[in-house]
Parts: C-alpha cells; sequence; structure tokens
C-alpha cells in the first residue's frame, strides 16, 4: 500500500510548468530516492507534498487520503536550506516547533531530553542556533523534523555539513525508523547516497518524470554488458572478435559483449581457450552514470 500517491500533479508559476503531469507512488514503509538535477522540480513537489503549496491541478493522497492540513503532523521535512532561528535557544526552538506539530508541552519536553541525550548534546540546551557549528545545527534540524514522530519524513540533503561519524549516526537513525515502518523520502544531489540508502527512486527532469524502479533494476536497465574476469594465472588466450576489450593486464580483462550475446556464452567461451578463471563479475553502471545518461538524453528530446 502506498504512504503517498501523486497523480497527475501539475505546479505552474506564472508562464513556466515546474512540474507536469507527474504520477507516481511511494510504498508505505520504503526508503524512497526523489533524483533530479537542479531545476527540475523536485523542490517544488516536496513543496506541495509538506502543503507550502497546493497543485494546480492533480491530487496528492497520504496514506490513501487526499492530502490536507490535517496531516500536517503526519509529516515531517528537513529542508536543505537550514529553517532555524538563528537567536533562538536550541530548547526553546525545539519546544515551539515541537508544539508546532501538535504536542502538548510536556510530550515536547520529554521528547527534547531524549533526543539532546540520544545524540550526546544535553549541553546544548541554552545555547543558540548561531553559537552552533553547521554540523551541530544540521542534528538540531534533523532532531526538529522527527520528534513529532511522524510517518512520513521527507529529508533534502540531510547530510550537510555533517562529518563521517555524525553521517552515520543519522544514517543509523534513518534505518531505525524505517525500520519501526516510518517511511521516508530521500533527496540528494549524491548518487552514491541513494545507492547506499534507497531502494526505489523516481527521476524528475524538466518537471516530469523519466525514470521510476529500484535501484538495481534501473542499474540493470542501462547495463553494457561489461564483464571483468580475473584469471588464477596470466590470461594468454584469445577471444574471438565480436568482443570488445575495454582494458586488459596481466591477469585480468574487461570485456564488452556485444547485446544478444550472453554473460554465459562470453564464459563458455572463456573455458574453451583454456583461461583458469578466479572472478567473473558482470560490471553494473554507477547510479551517477545512469543519472547523467538519462538526464542528457531528457534534455535533448
Amino acid at each position: 500500500m502506498a504512504i503517498l500517491s501523486l497523480n497527475h500533479v501539475v505546479k505552474k508559476y506564472r508562464d513556466h510548468t515546474a512540474v507536469n503531469n507527474v504520477t507516481f507512488d511511494i510504498e508505505k514503509g520504503s526508503i524512497f530516492g526523489l533524483l533530479g538535477p537542479n531545476g527540475a522540480g523536485k523542490t517544488s513537489l516536496i513543496r506541495m507534498i509538506t502543503m507550502i503549496t497546493a497543485p494546480d491541478s492533480g491530487e496528492i493522497l497520504l496514506d490513501g487520503k487526499r492530502l490536507d492540513r490535517s496531516h500536517i503532523q503526519d509529516i515531517g521535512y528537513l529542508p536543505e536550506e537550514r529553517g532555524l532561528y538563528k537567536k533562538m535557544k536550541v530548547a526553546e526552538q525545539l519546544l515551539y516547533l515541537a508544539q508546532l506539530r501538535g504536542l502538548s508541552l510536556a510530550t515536547a519536553k520529554q521528547e527534547v531530553k531524549y533526543w539532546l541525550d540520544k545524540f550526546e548534546a544535553s549541553d546544548w540546551w541554552n545555547k543558540t542556533i548561531e553559537e552552533l557549528s553547521k554540523g551541530m545545527q544540521q542534528k538540531i534540524q534533523f532532531i526538529a523534523t522527527v520528534l513529532h514522530k511522524p510517518d512520513l519524513i521527507i529529508l533534502d540533503e540531510p547530510f550537510t555539513g555533517l562529518d563521517p561519524m555524525n553521517t552515520n549516526l543519522i544514517k543509523e537513525e534513518i534505518y531505525r525508523m524505517n525500520n519501526e515502518g516510518v517511511s521516508i523520502i530521500f533527496s540528494t544531489h549524491r548518487m552514491e547516497q541513494v545507492e547506499e540508502i534507497c531502494k526505489d527512486i523516481v527521476l524528475i527532469n524538466n518537471g516530469k518524470v523519466v525514470q521510476t524502479g529500484t535501484v538495481e533494476g534501473v542499474k540493470q536497465k542501462y547495463k553494457e554488458h561489461i564483464y571483468k574476469v580475473e584469471f588464477e594465472d596470466r590470461f594468454e588466450g584469445s577471444l574471438n572478435g565480436s568482443y570488445t576489450v575495454v582494458s586488459q593486464n596481466a591477469n585480468s580483462i574487461v570485456i564488452k559483449n556485444p547485446d544478444e550475446t550472453s554473460g554465459n556464452d562470453l564464459l563458455a567461451d572463456l573455458i574453451k581457450s583454456g583461461a583458469q578463471i578466479k572472478s567473473f563479475n558482470e560490471m553494473l553502471p554507477s547510479l551517477n552514470d545512469v543519472f547523467i545518461k538519462i538526464v542528457e538524453n531528457t534534455n535533448q528530446q
């Protein structure tokens, strides 16, 4: 079942169509990648999902119901640009934001204490935001996003300003909440993070959906039939001319198959050549390579 459904959503700003007939579903309990180059329409989509703006046409459903203001406490949003008040104290700000999301003051205090303790940040209680480093501010922004326990969390570049240790800390919390049933939309330009964290993606370009599917499925779709073979000893065999050698050294070779030839055919030919094979692996493109290829192709259409 979908936690979020967008059905033929359109958003225009004067004569510019930022979102053009966009339709996709996000399954409940998933970590979903919302991808696209700058100006693709991602921010416009997020602003509609978070009810900052409304679609000009189409509909957005949250858990099967048309999105409206009653859903505000069901959604958490961490924007790419920090939305914190620099002069306010950390606890004062978190308590204020928690109550805006429907928590009582008593519950808000419990949640703020829990999260500050969890992030070993109890001594930040009375510090102002401007006293904190960028990484510390990002952790406070993350706490503000999740402390009201939303069903759907939208994370836009959540690791900005974080060192590797704090990046892992936030990742652990993302995985933990997801394991507890929270659905997460993850938006970033870092494709290696998408490959690591997300199972499903949608790629937007020029306001339109240009690719959807699982990360693995999309990579399989754009594979180029390239294999890396490692040998026990030096490879001195030969292959027929239908194969293209991409690179080669003493103990390994990278080969591109003709599209009509399977990996099994290549493996059989290598064995016939007398090669002592140590490993045989298909080299799938990175999601970054796929992203660039799709965007370039759609920009040319």
